[in-house]
């Protein structure tokens, strides 16, 4: 709330000048000291009427003067101290200055040991300076030697395993099998006596064994050399070394291989292990993939997939992959496996191989790529597809060696499967069986008349026409085994979806154009064959329209989730409902069929009802009177009668029938009213015109209109036989149904 400003004493304090050093009368400094004080209320209160700046600097003011008062209460206070230290101890106070006597030779005498232990203090610290400085040198030096010591034992140690490479190289020709004292034979740096390997000796196979164990160790010494040679880059002894570095692994690769081949050749598993082991350790796998595929797999698929100066040019071979994939899997199995095997085996730490993609499936692309390279084209799609299905059987056949899951990741992620995945091209055959589906269809549909087929033995013996049996047809080959690819599973339903719409539009556009709409009928769709097809040939059309969406509905539906059953079940539902709109737009057309049925029939039905005209002219100026139906009605109801006894009435439902004689019967009759209305406007008209001029000319004449009267009139006469043929149109009517019994009353209403 605002502050109590105490009113003015006097009006000159009001608009005077205010009293220096004096505090405005709406500053309150007890209001501070209330319990309740709060600035922002206070500063709320006062800023209505003074300014913020005046009040901040009343506020500093009051500041300055608080610290002033309470820096005169604290020395008072010392003050106070003082003179009360000084009255308590008064006698010591008095008597101080008596003790003061000699200070100035009491300090010099007590600055002197400080001056020499400070002396004391900075002769150590220069001690101990030069000492840290001494053992940091050491230090340096300690490192320094270690550093050297440890590069020089790192050469040592290069050298001796240098050495002891070449000699555990050289005494491997040498090695005897039963484990003995090996004897050095020394050798020239390229030459590797091999001729025991080619002896067949019993005990051949421990000495490849033995050979095995040692190019294992020279493998790992190979290894220690390697990473002693990274830590020791660029230095001169290296360097030096280089030569015999560079010899001695080309003598541990040629013997390596020789042993690894050998090995295969015996399939010796020991040897192969060991040997594997060694390529491992010195980090040069593909040179083992290397030597598997060109010693092993390579001859095995030349004997199955000629290529190269030994390719078979008779003219006999073909492109088909399928029979060259079995008998591949069978080499596999035979002459592989045992490979795959030792690889494969756990805890081994041979993991690092990948003989399946970079030995074997590289040897098979190769193969292809030379000896049949056709098989890769899509421009035969049914070869394509075939050798693309056998090639993921094939791939599916080897993962199935992969040991894990994460094996036959890897398998996947090598560069040589991406390749051979890449070889085919799925969107060139996609594009062509596009051509192809949709090519058919579209040339079914481009026939000025439809075409009815006898298909009752045929794969589609409910169908009948031969535009339909294309649709269902192109549909099913969408996802025949023959056809899909899997992966483009998606552009095969988009492909369904467009054939629907296809031969929906091709229908659509036909009847609108049949009608003579031709603003909305389609100029992109032929629609000639609704123009010339007779009422016949669209009871067909029905029938086959209705087929059809039972067939979608039905088996083609649950066959396409059937293949689509490894998708989850939110794609599958997404799939089901994008056919089910697809059929949507086929139920449409029926509709639009049966009323073009019903126009055509009362299109024909009119050309009789045009002769009803004639009975203003049998009556007109006669005394003719009218004692029966005209012969026009038997004539009207003859093209429905004859249309619903017609045999094709009998691919339609009873229900159908129904809807059509209702149809027809309904709009016949509202043109007989029509056309009957009109004749009796005009005769009555006609009549009334009569009567006003022979009423006007016997006015003229004096005469009476008595006898005019008593007669019939014409159009009396008209209405009669109206009436009378009315009566004969609307029985057959009758006996059918009441749906129409209103139009007909208001028919008969005429003849009343």
């Amino acid at each position: 709330m605002a502050p109590d400003l105490a009113p003015p004493r006097t009006p000159t304090d009001l608009f005077g000048d205010p009293i220096e050093d004096s505090a405005p009368l709406w500053f309150k400094a007890s209001s501070f000291l209330s319990p309740s004080f709060d600035p922002e209320s206070y500063i709320d209160d006062l800023k209505s009427f003074v300014p913020l700046e005046s009040l901040a600097k009343e506020l500093r003011s009051h500041l300055s003067s608080l610290k002033s008062e309470l820096l005169r209460s604290h020395l008072s206070s010392l003050k106070s101290e003082l003179v009360d230290l000084i009255n308590r101890d008064y006698a010591d106070f008095v008597s101080l200055s008596t003790r003061l006597v000699d200070v100035d030779s009491a300090v010099a005498r007590m600055r002197a040991p400080i001056v020499e232990f400070r002396e004391k203090v900075a002769t150590f610290r220069e001690a101990v300076d030069s000492a840290l400085g001494n053992l940091r040198e050491g230090l340096r030096q300690r490192a320094e030697a270690a550093a050297a010591r440890e590069v020089l034992e790192l050469l040592l140690d290069t050298f001796h395993v240098v050495s002891k490479v070449e000699k555990l190289i050289k005494e491997l020709p040498s090695t005897p099998s039963d484990g003995s004292t090996i004897d050095i034979v020394h050798l020239d740096k390229g030459a590797i006596i091999n001729d025991t390997y080619s002896q067949d000796m019993g005990n051949g196979t421990t000495l490849r064994e033995t050979q095995s164990i040692l190019l294992e160790r020279i493998a790992s010494e190979m290894n220690r050399l390697k990473f002693n040679i990274n830590h020791a880059k660029n230095l001169p002894f290296i360097e030096n070394m280089e030569k015999r570095i560079q010899s001695a692994t080309l003598l541990l690769d040629g013997s390596l291989g020789h042993c690894f081949v050998n090995g295969l050749e015996h399939r010796d598993a020991t040897a192969i292990y060991n040997c594997l082991r060694a390529y491992a350790a010195i980090d040069n796998t593909s040179a083992a993939e290397e030597i598997f595929r060109t010693t092993i797999v390579t001859p095995l698929i030349q004997k199955i997939i000629p290529y190269g100066q030994i390719q078979v040019v008779d003219g006999t071979s073909s492109d088909e992959l399928e029979e060259d994939y079995t008998q591949i899997k069978q080499c596999i199995e035979k002459d592989c496996k045992f490979l795959l095997e030792i690889s494969s085996s756990a805890n081994s730490g041979l993991h690092v191989f990948d003989f399946l993609g970079n030995s074997i499936l590289k040897e098979v692309l190769l193969a292809i790529q030379k000896g049949k390279p056709g098989a890769f084209s899509p421009g035969r799609p049914t070869e394509f597809l075939k050798n693309y299905k056998s090639s993921l059987d094939f791939l599916a056949f080897l993962e199935g060696y992969c040991p894990s899951r994460a094996a036959a990741s890897k398998l996947r992620s090598e560069t040589v499967y991406i390749d051979f995945m890449r070889q085919w091209n799925i969107g060139v055959y996609f594009s062509l069986r596009f051509q192809e589906i949709a090519g058919s269809l579209d040339s079914a549909l481009m026939a000025s008349t439809i075409t009815r087929v006898d298909n009752k033995q045929g794969k589609f013996s409910k169908l009948t026409l031969k535009q339909s049996i294309a649709l269902l047809d192109s549909l099913r080959s969408c996802w025949s085994e023959d056809v899909l690819v899997i992966s483009c599973s998606d552009k095969f339903l988009r492909l369904s979806l467009q054939l629907l719409s296809r031969f929906s539009t091709w229908l659509s556009s036909g009847l609108v154009a049949r009608k003579g709409d031709s603003a909305h009928s389609s100029t992109t769709h032929n629609s000639e064959w609704a123009s010339t097809a007779r009422i016949e040939d669209l009871i067909y059309v029905m029938h086959d329209v209705r087929s059809l969406v039972m067939e979608i509905t039905g088996d083609y539906l649950g066959d396409v989730l059937r293949v689509l059953e490894s998708c989850s079940a939110q794609v599958l539902d997404l799939v089901k409902q994008s056919i089910l709109h697809g059929k949507k737009s086929l139920e449409e057309c029926v509709p639009m069929i049966m009323d073009t049925i019903i126009d055509a029939i009362v299109k024909m039905s009119v050309e009789d009802l045009r002769q009803l005209k004639g009975i203003t002219a049998t009556y007109r100026m006669t005394n003719k009177l009218p004692v029966r139906h005209s012969p026009y009605v038997s004539g009207i109801l003859r093209p429905l009668k004859n249309f619903l006894d017609g045999e094709h009435i009998d691919l339609v439902t009873k229900e159908t029938v129904n809807q059509l004689l209702f149809g027809a019967a309904e709009r016949i009759t509202s043109r007989y009213y029509e056309l009957a209305a009109d004749v009796v406007n005009v005769a009555r008209k006609t009549e009334s015109s009569l009567l006003r001029l022979r009423q006007g000319a016997q006015r003229r004449v004096g005469g009476s209109s008595d006898t005019a009267d008593s007669n019939i009139s014409d159009t009396d006469k008209i209405c009669r036989q109206l009436f009378l043929d009315i009566q004969e149109y609307g029985r057959p009517i009758l006996l059918h149904s009441g749906l129409t019994r209103g139009k007909f009353q208001h028919i008969v209403h005429f003849g009343s």
